[in-house]
């Protein structure tokens, strides 16, 4: 079966390392409640949590723009404009999370 070249294919193995880490953070917030650790440390870990998802999504969003959006253009077309606007909302739900 022909699978098709995504953007993060060269950056998969990183991807899935930087988020085996984040649930291990998910694991520890998880743990911090169940021993009723105090309320601001638990926040920053989930800070730190958001920070570090934010930052696997922009990766992402990067990826995808130099890679599939790219591609789509040069090819031009109908999955161009397609392309663009799965990027714009892309950044649109970034943006408000």
């Amino acid at each position: 079966m022909d699978h098709p070249t995504r953007g993060y294919s060269d950056t998969k193995t990183a991807h899935l390392r930087r988020l085996r880490r984040i649930e291990g953070q998910a694991r520890g917030l998880q743990r911090m409640i169940e021993d009723d650790k105090y309320c601001i440390d638990i926040l920053t870990q989930v800070s730190a949590m958001t920070k570090a998802l934010e930052s696997v999504s922009l990766s992402l969003l990067d990826e995808h723009m130099r890679h599939c959006v790219v591609e789509a253009a040069v090819k031009g077309g109908p999955e161009a404009d397609v392309k663009l606007k799965e990027a714009s909302d892309a950044i649109a739900r970034l943006v408000r999370s």
